[in-house]
C-alpha cells in the first residue's frame, strides 16, 4: 500500500477521507454522524489501518452490517464483535437502525484484492449462484427495495402492505410469495432471514433488501418493472 493512500468514504453524496493515524467511526456520534435515530449504536462500525490492511470492525452490541465489493461478486454478514479487511477496490455497506435503511460506499485507491471478473446475471429467473428467482419473486424483492436504490444514502422499508399496493397485488399474495423468497434464500445460506415471531415482521424485509442490493440482485434501472406489474394487475 502506497504512503499517500487514504481510503474515501461516501454517504448520502458527501465524502469524508479516513486517516490511517486515528480510527474513524459510524453511528450517531463519531467522525460520520449519521442521524439521531434512537436504534442506531451510539458507535456502530469503526474503521481503522492495522498491520498494512485497512478494517472494518461492528463495535455495536446488537445491529449488524451487511458489506459487499462493488461488483456484488462477495458478500459478508459483520455481527457485533466481528471485523472484517477491506481488501477491495469499492465496498458497499448496508444497515439497518429501527425503520431506516443506509447505504455507505467505500474507496479503496489501493486495494489488496481484485476479485475475477463475474459472469452475466439475467433477470426473469434471476440467478446468484445457485439462487434462482421467478420474474414474480424478483419483482417482490425490487418494490421492497426502491425506496433504497431510489434514495441517497437511507431510505424507509416499505411494509408488506405498501409493497403490495405499489405491485398491485393482494396482500396474500405478498406474504406468501415473499415467505418463499425468505425460504428460498435461507437454504441457499443467506443469514438473517429467519429468526423468532418479532423479527419476522420488520427485519427480515430490511435483510432481503440489504442483501439483494448488495449482491445486485436488483438495481435502479429496473424500477420501471415496477409500474408496469401495477399496469397489468389494475387494468385487468
Amino acid at each position: 500500500m502506497s504512503e499517500d493512500s487514504t481510503l474515501q468514504l461516501e454517504f448520502c453524496g458527501e465524502w469524508f477521507p479516513i486517516s490511517r493515524d486515528e480510527p474513524f467511526y459510524i453511528g450517531r456520534e463519531g467522525a460520520l454522524e449519521i442521524d439521531d435515530n434512537p436504534y442506531l449504536h451510539r458507535r456502530f462500525l469503526r474503521i481503522a489501518f492495522v498491520e498494512d490492511l485497512w478494517w472494518i470492525e461492528n463495535v455495536g452490541a446488537r445491529l449488524s452490517a451487511t458489506l459487499a465489493d462493488s461488483e456484488g461478486n462477495t458478500q459478508a454478514w459483520l455481527a457485533p464483535g466481528a471485523r472484517l479487511p477491506l481488501v477491495y477496490a469499492g465496498t458497499t455497506i448496508l444497515f439497518t437502525a429501527g425503520p431506516t435503511t443506509y447505504e455507505i460506499n467505500l474507496v479503496n485507491p489501493d486495494p489488496t484484492f481484485a476479485p475475477a471478473k463475474a459472469e452475466p446475471v439475467h433477470v426473469g429467473d434471476t440467478t446468484i449462484g445457485p439462487v434462482a428467482l421467478t420474474e414474480s419473486q424478483h419483482l417482490l424483492v425490487l418494490a421492497l427495495a426502491e425506496p433504497v436504490l431510489s434514495g441517497r444514502g437511507s431510505a424507509a422499508i416499505p411494509t408488506s402492505a405498501q409493497a403490495a399496493e405499489r405491485l398491485g397485488w393482494a396482500l396474500t399474495k405478498f406474504n406468501r410469495k415473499l415467505d418463499n423468497v425468505c425460504d428460498k434464500l435461507d437454504r441457499n445460506g443467506v443469514r438473517g432471514l429467519r429468526g423468532g415471531p418479532q423479527q419476522l415482521a420488520v427485519n427480515r424485509r430490511a435483510r432481503l433488501v440489504e442483501h439483494a442490493v448488495a449482491s445486485r440482485i436488483v438495481s435502479t434501472d429496473q424500477l420501471p418493472g415496477l409500474d408496469e406489474e401495477k399496469a397489468r394487475n389494475t387494468s385487468s
